[in-house]
């Protein structure tokens, strides 16, 4: 009885490292209070943990701006501390894999410093500079995710730089082959000192050399309606023609996948990437051919307003008809860059505020249900909600702020975990004063406490996912028969050549029920 690799059906703990755990009383969570807490993750019965970006930064876009990516930022350590880190994981039986940014860096990093200085220096052609149009506008219209557009003058060069997120994130060219070099050598420093794969951040948004860089053309299906996304003018655009998914980030894809494959143990890479709406799977698909990524972070369940039954049975129906029998998808209902689905997915499921742990619980089995595999992100053990009452002063995610009050932003799922309600700050930190706001409402959910008590979410999922690592079916296959059952229902079975494991989700009794039945069967 062959088991699959260990990245093919993982179930990953995503770590947002800044609220975590504080060890030296700044208010901000760091390496050393991961190792503090790795038994808890153990204890919960995941398979590797993923660490948001740690590297040095000056913070603007919270670690996604890195200006050193063989280093650690000094608010979260050193590498001393990772060393420790990675060290702990692996005595645990656990597997570490950590962020890369490999489509931009921060304005601070070295390579940018230098290339805005003149068109003639040795990092001129290392990011995108462009012309302006003859009457001083920039090069097209392309628009940037956090609002306004994508391109910045430097009037040294008197050109246009690109950044498809913060003015401080300019894009890398990755047409120059010495880019991919510089991420080669990232890589084999990370891989040296034990890590176990990479999450590739937002590797669709990797842009080479596309002149005449053409307009986006107007999205024609594009309706103006509640989500923020919605009032955000980037998203009334179509960007696969140009700005995103250039075949240019394959070359990247392959580079890194054979940087991989030259150390044992399996090392994964899974890209983070996206579509335009409804091609997204194939998006995924061409991402995760043979020789490019091992794995694609799917963002089919990760909608920001919400799934109904309905169109959660279109999702998974659409990742099995790409997917089924391999485990190249990874699935996620909550990130550090969504609400959490504890509070998403009440309204459109119709299930009452008393059920929303049931919910939680409910979510977190059928995710990790699926084929492929699936990225638990911290406090989802908890059923923690969505935080909405940070005042604007408090707030510090750029791409809230800018679109306050219409727009949250993503702190509202990125404060502070807590530990011990009876502990001031939750037992998160010691010091008077938190990065974000401690949320009150968390504190009846404190990980210790929740982590005791085996009837808890906590609990009940630790149970879940050591039972699930005795079934066949989910173990040594990822094979998934079509999904089926009533308006309030998700039906499907899980197969291998040893166990046909039928799996229904009922979001009337918000309850999940599992039953092994005889092969030959429905």
């Amino acid at each position: 009885m062959s088991l699959l690799k260990w990245w093919e059906n993982a179930v990953i703990y995503q770590i947002y490292p800044r609220s975590f755990q504080d060890s030296n009383s700044d208010g901000i969570g760091d390496l050393n209070g991961i190792t503090s807490r790795l038994d808890y993750i153990a204890n919960l019965g995941v398979d590797a943990i993923w660490i948001s970006p740690f590297f040095t930064s000056p913070q603007h876009d919270f670690g996604y701006d890195v200006s050193n990516y063989c280093d650690v930022n000094p608010e979260y350590g050193s590498l001393e501390d990772f060393d420790n880190l990675i060290d702990k994981v692996h005595k645990l039986g656990l597997r570490l894999m950590i962020d890369i940014v490999p489509a931009h860096c921060s304005s601070l990093h070295p390579w940018f410093e230098e290339s805005r200085q003149s068109r003639d220096n040795s990092k001129a052609d290392w990011f995108h500079w462009v012309d302006p149009k003859p009457d001083g506008s920039a090069p097209n219209n392309w628009l940037s995710f956090f609002g306004g557009l994508a391109w910045s003058w430097e009037p040294r060069r008197q050109q246009y730089y690109l950044h498809n997120f913060l003015p401080e994130q300019p894009n890398l060219n990755h047409a120059n082959p010495e880019i991919r070099e510089e991420f080669n050598k990232i890589a084999r420093f990370w891989f040296d000192r034990g890590v176990d794969g990479f999450r590739l951040d937002a590797v669709h948004t990797i842009n080479g050399d596309t002149p005449p860089y053409r307009d986006n053309l107007a999205d024609p299906n594009f309706v103006l309606g509640p989500l923020p996304q919605d009032k955000q003018p980037f998203f009334r655009q179509l960007h696969d023609v140009a700005q995103l998914n250039q075949p240019v980030i394959q070359e990247f894809s392959k580079a890194f996948r054979k940087i991989a494959e030259e150390y044992d143990g399996d090392r994964f890479l899974m890209g983070e990437v996206d579509g335009d709406e409804g091609n997204a799977m194939n998006v995924s698909e061409a991402f995760s051919e043979p020789g490019r990524l091992h794995a694609t972070y799917n963002f089919d369940l990760l909608e920001w307003s919400g799934l109904t039954v309905l169109e959660l049975k279109e999702a998974i129906s659409n990742a099995i008809e790409v997917f089924n029998g391999s485990g190249r998808l990874c699935f996620a209902f909550s990130n550090h860059d969504v609400p959490r689905s504890a509070t998403r997915q009440l309204e459109p499921l119709g299930i009452s505020v008393d059920k929303q742990d049931d919910l939680q619980l409910l979510l977190l089995q059928l995710e990790t249900s699926l084929i492929g595999s699936t990225c638990v992100y911290q406090g989802e053990e908890l059923g923690l909600g969505d935080v909405t009452d940070i005042p604007l002063d408090k707030m510090k995610d750029p791409w809230g702020i800018n679109f306050h009050p219409e727009f949250l932003g993503r702190d509202t799922c990125r404060t502070p975990m807590v530990w011990d309600k009876k502990q001031p700050m939750g037992g998160f930190t010691s010091a008077n004063q938190t990065w974000l706001p401690i949320a009150e409402v968390h504190l009846e959910k404190a990980g210790l406490g929740m982590a005791k008590n085996t009837k808890s979410i906590y609990g009940e999922f630790s149970k879940f996912l050591k039972w699930r690592k005795k079934q066949s079916a989910m173990m040594h296959a990822n094979i998934m028969s079509k999904v089926s059952g009533g308006p309030k229902e998700i039906i499907f079975n899980r197969v291998s050549n040893y166990q046909k494991l039928r799996c229904k989700f009922d979001f009337e009794k918000v309850k999940a029920t599992f039953e092994e039945v005889k092969h030959g069967t429905s």
